[in-house]
């Protein structure tokens, strides 16, 4: 079992470095008069507090371990953590110059090494909340350019597109997927021929099974028809960096440049703390739709103030400074450190996926496209696999493996013959690997598998 060097769980050698960090920020303002210590703070107290939060916060899963391998959860960098938090000691707000001046300049540059990371030297964007707000505008601008046009995205999409629609009160269609977990070519055409469609959502990486849809035959129909297409990427947005992809996800990568507007969230693959998302739009003229008038914010300078460009109004500053020096250390470069982590995690899915698909206990379903795994237990129904692949969550759990559920078509599942398709779903589990270090420590998660599969009354058997 891989081992740290260090008997230590949790990164804290980077404190010191917070600490320099510090005083070189507090040197930049020695020009004002000194300030009495923290009036009316009573540090026992805060330790105190502080003592029972982490206490607290013992209760969650070891998201930042590489035995954590269930939902898109992994740690921040270290840079990008204590950059964040030194931007904290003077909390910058993203919205007017004035109150971030120099976090707002440093989002414009991150934002722009991402709109280059997909082939775009001129854009409009700027960071969200994340993945849900950056939609969120991707569909209100879709809405504003064609108020009556449909949104169509696929089943398995993010349901984060119908609950948006809804709020914009913009019609919403579901279009079917195919056996890959892709938007259904067929359907979708069958759909367009209806007319009325304004916008085409293509996700690339679906967050239930990492599927990417097929962006070059989009393209080929928003010729055709005429619609919007924007790429929700929020979650295989980075891969365009990866060089190990399969040739039907590279094509659909390649072809980024070419869409509508694009979502991608850097705190997921991007390394970054919650909430950091980024929204952008090939063409910046929409920018006239976020046109609006502020009695007091904007006029401490006449460049463009990111509260110009977004329906958010305040927003943290220190996720753009977290970005800004994660992405000065990391470069968004194929080839580099940033990607080749991105190449681990897809390697560590593809070598789960042959294990997996080489022991006649498991049923699997297509070949992980990024670093999503998704199986279940063989048995002689669909019904009893999705049991069985419950109880085997909770089993790896006492083994500290920890794995996700998921409850998805059957059609995605290869079954082996004489396996009963009683139900339309299956529960199967699932193993997002989106940490570097998962491709060294696959065996271990492998072991610890077989460890609960044994133990699980009625294990699957060949």
């Amino acid at each position: 079992m891989p081992r740290s060097t260090s008997s230590q769980l949790l990164e804290k050698d980077s404190l010191r470095l917070l600490r320099a960090a510090l005083d070189q920020l507090e040197a930049g303002f020695a020009g004002l008069p000194a300030l009495a210590p923290e009036a009316g703070v009573d540090w026992p107290a805060v330790e105190r507090v502080l003592l029972e939060a982490a206490e607290r916060l013992q209760d969650n899963y070891p998201y930042f371990h590489p035995q954590y391998a269930g939902q898109m959860l992994k740690p921040p960098h270290p840079a990008a953590r204590l950059a964040a938090m030194l931007a904290l000691w003077i909390n910058p707000n993203n919205h007017a110059l004035d109150g971030g001046r120099a976090s707002s300049r440093m989002e414009k540059e991150a934002v722009a090494e991402i709109a280059a990371m997909f082939g775009w030297s001129t854009h409009l964007g700027h960071l969200t909340g994340g993945g849900t707000l950056a939609n969120l505008e991707a569909l209100w601008v879709a809405g504003r350019l064609n108020p009556s046009g449909c949104l169509l995205a696929s089943s398995q999409a993010h349901y984060t597109h119908s609950r948006i629609s809804a709020v914009l009160q913009l019609p919403y269609e579901s279009v079917a997927c195919d056996r890959a977990s892709r938007l259904d070519l067929d359907a979708l055409r069958r759909r367009l021929d209806q007319g009325g469609v304004g916008l085409v959502v293509a996700t690339l990486g679906t967050t239930a099974t990492g599927a990417v849809d097929p962006l070059p035959e989009l393209l080929a129909l928003r010729a055709q028809y005429g619609f919007r297409l924007h790429a929700d990427a929020a979650y295989g947005g980075y891969f365009r960096l990866a060089g190990n992809l399969e040739p039907a996800a590279r094509r659909a990568f390649d072809c980024l440049p070419e869409v509508d507007s694009i979502v991608v969230d850097p705190h997921k693959h991007g390394l970054q703390p919650y909430g950091c998302g980024c929204v952008l739009f090939k063409d910046p003229a929409v920018g006239r739709f976020y046109k609006h008038d502020s009695p007091y914010t904007y006029f401490s300078s006449s460049d463009l103030h990111l509260g110009e460009i977004s329906l958010e109004c305040s927003r943290a500053g220190a996720a753009a400074v977290g970005l800004w020096a994660t992405q000065r250390l990391l470069p968004l470069t194929p080839g580099g450190e940033f990607a080749r982590g991105l190449e681990r995690g897809r390697q560590a899915a593809a070598e789960l996926y042959r294990r997996l698909g080489a022991d006649p206990r498991w049923v699997t379903a297509f070949a992980p496209e990024l670093d999503i795994v998704i199986w279940a237990p063989r048995a002689a129904s669909v019904s009893q696999a999705s049991a069985l692949a419950q109880r085997l969550f909770v089993e790896a759990e006492r083994r500290q493996l920890y794995l996700a559920l998921a409850n998805l078509p059957v059609q995605f599942f290869d079954l082996p013959a004489g396996m009963q398709a009683d139900r339309d779903t299956l529960t199967c589990l699932r193993s997002v690997l989106m940490k570097p270090e998962h491709l060294d420590w696959v065996p271990t998660l492998w072991e610890l598998l077989n460890q609960a599969a044994d133990a699980v009354p009625g294990p699957p058997t060949g």
